[in-house]
């Protein structure tokens, strides 16, 4: 009797399984006022909630400052590192950040031969902890660096007019479901 359990059990998870990687359909589900759509196996960032506080990926796409850097974010597949529960933090580089790159930076960037590098910067603007203001004052105050997805380290400081990462300063602060977006009007390019 166990082993017929155990056969049935297995059979069961090997059909679940099978059922959820079928790969590229979308689903829509609607569940009175909330309407979830699910794009299948092309990650979290293929779901899109309207009843949910917006996550850092949702904040920036509706920010116009941020088209530069969303449009990156796209061309380095790093979608679903921006929407995970997190918590993280984000230095966001408005547009005006990536025009301070010298000329034909960021189109040789945003090419597919690219990617690797684009992704390797754009991950050393987040970083995988819950960094408020508060926090950054603290870690400051103690002479710590802050780690990067990109396992690169940035140097945080108090300075009179406020807080700065990396030599950049921290311009405006938003709480998003996942954590934090800082705001910051530099690229933060890692060295190798």
């Amino acid at each position: 009797m166990k082993k017929n359990n155990l056969i049935f059990s297995l059979l069961t998870v090997v059909a679940i399984f099978i059922t959820s990687c079928s790969g590229g359909e979308k689903k829509q589900e609607v569940t009175g006022a909330h309407t979830e759509v699910v794009s299948e196996g092309l990650g979290q960032s293929a779901v899109e909630d309207n009843v949910s506080a917006a996550n850092a990926l949702q904040v920036a796409k509706s920010l116009d400052d941020f088209k530069t850097l969303v449009v990156a974010i796209e061309a380095a597949g790093v979608e679903d590192a921006l929407v995970n529960v997190g918590p993280l933090t984000v230095f966001a580089p408005v547009n005006s950040a990536f025009d301070k790159l010298p000329e034909g930076t960021v189109a040789t960037l945003l090419l597919p031969e690219s990617k690797a590098q684009l992704a390797f910067i754009l991950t050393n603007h987040v970083a995988p902890a819950n960094y408020p203001i508060k926090q950054l004052k603290k870690e400051a105050k103690k002479g710590r660096k802050l780690y990067m997805a990109s396992g690169k380290y940035l140097v945080v400081e108090n300075k009179e007019d406020g807080i700065y990462v990396d030599g950049t300063k921290i311009l405006k602060t938003v709480k998003v479901s996942n954590g934090w977006i800082h705001v910051i009007d530099n690229v933060l390019v890692p060295v190798e």
